[in-house]
C-alpha cells in the first residue's frame, strides 16, 4: 500500500518507528517530514500529507503530533479528507469501518510505540463497511 506520513517535532520519534515498520512490512512510504525534533508548525505537515492524498499519490496517510488533535483539526479542513484521531485499537478499527478514515492521527505523547504500531496494523487491514455509514459520510465528504 502507498502511505504518506507526516509529523511535527512532537511526533518525529514515533514517525521514525512507524516508517520503519511500514517499510519492513512491504508498504511504500512517502515521508513529508518533519526531519528532527526542532520546533515546527504542525499545519504545514498536515497540508503536505493531505495534498499527497488528494493528488492520488498515496492511498492513505498517517499524521503524528503530541496529541493527534492538532493534526486531525488541520487535516479535516480539506474536503475529501477524513482524519481520525485515535487512541486505541478499537477507535482505529472503527474509524475505518464506520467513517472510512483516510488519515490516521496519533498522539506521540498519548500512545506508546507498541500501541501505535498495533493501531496502524489494524487500521490498515480494516475494511469500510459501507451501507448506512456511506450515506452518512457522503453528507460531508466524497
Amino acid at each position: 500500500m502507498k502511505i504518506v506520513i507526516g509529523a511535527d517535532h512532537g511526533g518525529y520519534a514515533l514517525k521514525k518507528v512507524i516508517v520503519d515498520w511500514l517499510q519492513k512490512n512491504g508498504h511504500i512510504v512517502t515521508d513529508v517530514g518533519c526531519d528532527s525534533t526542532e520546533s515546527v508548525d504542525y499545519p504545514d505537515y498536515a497540508l503536505k500529507t493531505v495534498e499527497d492524498i488528494l493528488r492520488g499519490d498515496s492511498e492513505c496517510g498517517i499524521l503524528i503530533c503530541g496529541t493527534g488533535i492538532g493534526m486531525s483539526i488541520a487535516a479535516n479542513r480539506h474536503y475529501g479528507i477524513r482524519a481520525a484521531n485515535c487512541f486505541d485499537e478499537n477507535t482505529a478499527a472503527l474509524s475505518r469501518e464506520h467513517n472510512n478514515a483516510n488519515i490516521l492521527c496519533l498522539g506521540a505523547r498519548v500512545v506508546d510505540e507498541s500501541k501505535a504500531i498495533d493501531m496502524v496494523k489494524i487500521w490498515l487491514v480494516t475494511e469500510f463497511a459501507g451501507g448506512r455509514h456511506l450515506t452518512r459520510i457522503e453528507k460531508f465528504s466524497s
